[in-house]
């Protein structure tokens, strides 16, 4: 009765609590008991209550952290509101990567998170951050299908995508002008969840785009969407553009194959394009669409992420 009674008063105190300060102090005490009770060999339902009230602080810091950030000054004071920040989260003695996770446990709607609290057999942060981002992985997907979901209805044999990879660098900066500042990126595993196979016909064709540092990783893609590797196009774009390791001037035009797909105009295209790129972010030649035109001029196409409508074309993306 009296382990209840000290729950209970501990779950109230975060619920009260209106200090990051203040709620960090009950996060680690709950922390020290759960520790302590596992060394103690307690029962695995006791351990589970400490860490349900360490997660719980956890939320509630993340919400408070959320609000500190919200109320910040304008655009050019960022630089002294980062660095204030930093310094903050310091003197309460948390770290940059604490207060990210507990945010994103904020995130989490309340019903789901005290669904997660029930369900789950074993509780943890880790846990947690794994319920935050399949919700947030979900909601970039329906937020991508309801942008066109007529499109999706069909079946097609022919599919042309240009994905808003998500870089895991620092060139997503104001200087640089990485994907970040132009449009809502997806990781891979958002973009492995897509279900392509539902509207790719049993015999069919995918021209996926891809760069250099996300090659390995787009043959998750392809695979999760039941497309085998069969061929590719390079994009010489002539203009360079900054890479960690070399100069970078060209893309990648993966051809991937669903059953046997072979082209129904037999005419070999040169394998390296060479076209100047524009100065529109992400911009791909249309010449890599009439070279798709003159291979299968009879198919049923779609283009996923497209930003325009094109005669013989459906169109998939939130930039339509």
């Amino acid at each position: 009765m009296s382990e209840l009674i000290l729950w209970n008063k501990m779950k109230n105190a975060v619920i009260e609590c209106h200090s990051v300060d203040e709620i960090k102090q009950l996060r680690d005490k709950a922390e020290a008991y759960r520790y302590a009770l596992k060394q103690a060999k307690e029962s695995p339902g006791v351990i589970r209550k400490a860490e349900e009230i360490k997660l719980r602080a956890e939320r509630r810091a993340g919400e408070l952290l959320k609000e500190t950030v919200k109320h910040g000054g304008d655009r050019k004071s960022k630089k002294i509101k980062s660095s204030s920040q930093a310094t903050n989260l310091k003197n309460m003695g948390i770290t940059p990567d604490q207060s990210s996770r507990w945010q994103k446990i904020a995130n989490i709607p309340e019903e789901k998170f005290e669904n997660y609290l029930e369900v789950e057999k074993e509780l943890s942060t880790s846990g947690a951050i794994r319920v935050a981002r399949q919700i947030e992985r979900q909601e970039k997907i329906e937020e991508i299908k309801k942008s066109n979901p007529q499109q999706v209805e069909g079946i097609y044999q022919v599919i042309y995508a240009d994905p808003p990879w998500k870089y895991n660098d620092q060139q997503n900066t104001e200087k640089l002008g990485g994907a970040e500042k132009h449009y809502p990126t997806m990781s891979i595993e958002d973009l492995c969840e897509l279900n392509i196979g539902e509207i790719a016909d049993k015999n069919s064709i995918l021209f996926l785009w891809t760069t250099s540092p996300l090659l390995e990783d787009t043959f998750l893609v392809i695979n999760a969407w039941g497309f085998n590797y069969k061929s590719s196009f390079v994009w010489d774009k002539v203009k360079h553009n900054m890479g960690h390791y070399n100069s970078v001037r060209h893309e990648f035009l993966l051809i991937c194959t669903r059953g046997s797909y072979t082209p129904q105009n037999i005419k070999l295209f040169d394998s390296v394009q060479s076209i100047e790129k524009t100065n529109k972010h992400s911009e791909k030649p249309e010449e890599f669409r009439e070279i798709i035109n003159t291979l299968y001029p009879y198919s049923n196409k779609i283009e996923l992420f497209g930003r325009k409508k094109v005669d013989g074309w459906d169109v998939w993306g939130n930039q339509v």
